[in-house]
């Protein structure tokens, strides 16, 4: 399984960002996707997951209500929409794969390369 995140950059508190990841066409259906998240000096922590179907979604708390979490599966690409950011959302993300809906970075065997998001206030 190989995936590619990208589409971070700057955005000012109040704006919206897109991320994409790129998932490779190998990936079992029975996998979990989710988004992931570290900021500098802070432990990797979820963001927001779901079924390889779609039909089930978790959020963090932090997020709740601001980002969410899409496929397309024609494209492979997951999506993470950023709105109404926050200068502590300021992290790099990580997208990730794994075969069980988990909340824990240790579950997700599959990882791609972070792409980071920078908040400015």
């Amino acid at each position: 399984v190989q995936l590619q995140a990208s589409g971070g950059g700057a955005v000012q508190a109040g704006g919206s960002l897109r991320l994409s990841c790129t998932i490779s066409t190998r990936t079992h259906n029975t996998y979990n996707l989710a988004w992931f998240r570290q900021a500098l000096g802070k432990e990797r922590e979820f963001v927001v997951g779901a079924t390889w179907s779609g039909d089930r979604t978790n959020t963090a708390d932090s997020v709740k209500g601001r980002f969410t979490i899409s496929r397309d599966v024609a494209k492979n690409l997951l999506y993470l929409q950023m709105n109404n950011v926050k200068p502590e959302d300021t992290s790099i993300y990580y997208c990730a794969v794994g075969r069980i809906a988990s909340t824990a970075p240790y579950e997700y065997a599959y990882w791609g390369e972070g792409t980071l998001v920078t908040v400015s206030s």
